[in-house]
């Protein structure tokens, strides 16, 4: 389980700022210093966690101007790239900046790293001073609003709502929305008023109803992407609560880190897959979730 915080004690921002020289900086064989600027204490901080409190993947955000954050710093270890890891560093930093009032983000990009930004929704808008006096930039821009918020394959993101809502109507009263699929990472939301409890936080009923729609939606999602069909039920679910949730519920679950296989849906045999869901209060992962999905083929009898 991997957890988004922000360093507050000296030893954490030391920690910090060693990983983004180690990642950013010392590749390129800059000295130790060269990886912070003028900007770092107006800034927003955020770095990604494992099990064992490693840093993994972190990042900044800090406004230029009432309207205008921008993205900076964003470094994941080498070997936890390709795993959505960078995006949710993103996405988190872009959750920062909407609550700062920002309309949009800019980012200053590498050439090597205009696919990912690409990835997470910004695009090329010109040229960018260059970094370090060396190192070729462009500008890349994105809307902060909610309707801009990267989707890939919206139309079978809209289609996975509608089978939601009208399959299980409690879905739609419980308010529960996808938010981000990039094919990597997938990400749903609920409304805590309408699964408030007596105590101001979310029924935990609700919340493993929550994840289990998140796992059963990336599958669904898994199988389109390879041209598949199949029946998806949940064989065994289990969720370890450590935090209440009181502020906004989300659900993330990355493609990456599923096991199993589907091959045996091509042979006309039942699939099983193996999948892990965390949910977040805001930024702070508060309960994981692991289930096994079976998938089984659309004429089984």
């Amino acid at each position: 389980m991997f957890k988004i915080t922000t360093p507050a004690t000296d030893e954490q921002f030391q920690a910090y700022f060693q990983f983004r020289w180690e990642v950013l900086r010392k590749p390129w064989n800059y000295p130790p210093g060269s990886e912070k600027d003028e900007y770092e204490t107006v800034s927003e901080h955020r770095m990604l966690l494992d099990e064992e409190g490693n840093i993994v993947a972190c990042g900044r955000v800090h406004l230029n101007t009432s309207e205008e954050a921008q993205v900076r710093h964003i470094a994941v270890s080498a070997e936890h790239q390709r795993q959505g890891l960078g995006q949710m560093i993103v996405s988190a930093l872009e959750d920062v900046a909407r609550s700062l009032g920002a309309e949009r983000a800019i980012t200053n990009s590498r050439e090597t790293s205009i696919a990912f930004f690409q990835s997470c929704g910004f695009e090329v808008e010109a040229e960018a001073p260059n970094e370090l006096n060396s190192l070729k930039r462009s500008q890349m821009v994105k809307p902060l609003t909610d309707n801009n918020v990267l989707m890939r394959h919206p139309k079978w993101c809209q289609e996975l709502q509608s089978i939601w809502h009208d399959t299980i109507p409690i879905s739609d009263h419980m308010g529960i929305k996808i938010y981000r699929y990039t094919g990597r990472t997938f990400e749903t939301r609920a409304s805590l008023n309408k699964n408030i409890n007596i105590h101001g936080t979310m029924f935990a009923g609700s919340i493993f109803s929550l994840a289990t729609l998140t796992g059963w939606g990336i599958i669904h999602l898994m199988l389109k992407e390879q041209g598949l069909l199949g029946d998806i039920v949940l064989g065994d679910g289990d969720i370890h609560y450590h935090k209440p949730i009181t502020r906004q519920p989300r659900a993330i679950c990355i493609v990456d880190a599923i096991t199993g296989s589907v091959d045996n849906l091509r042979r006309n045999k039942k699939a099983v897959l193996k999948l892990q869901v965390d949910i977040l209060d805001n930024d702070t992962p508060v309960a994981e979730f692991k289930g096994v999905f079976w998938v089984l083929p659309v004429n089984a009898k």
